[in-house]
């Protein structure tokens, strides 16, 4: 593993150091990890939402195509 250092305020120190029982390396990966996880689904998203974009037919419709394979009306 590598060192980060992570500049908080004084007075968050001070409470930091009233905890001492936290693992306060251990809440910062936690929270480093959740931030890197939350960023890659946002990205994973966007790139679902260009491609649902890119893909899109307007005179296409999901409920006449299926009615069309089901044997019903078009109505």
């Amino acid at each position: 593993m590598v060192n980060v250092t992570v500049r908080v305020p004084e007075e968050l120190k001070q409470e930091m150091k009233r905890l001492k029982h936290v693992n306060w390396s251990e809440v910062a990966r936690k929270a480093f990890e959740d931030r890197v996880r939350r960023e890659e689904m946002r990205k994973v998203a966007e790139g679902m939402d260009r491609l649902r974009q890119s893909s899109q037919t307007p005179e296409w419709s999901g409920t006449k195509e299926i009615r069309k394979w089901r044997g019903g009306a078009l109505s």
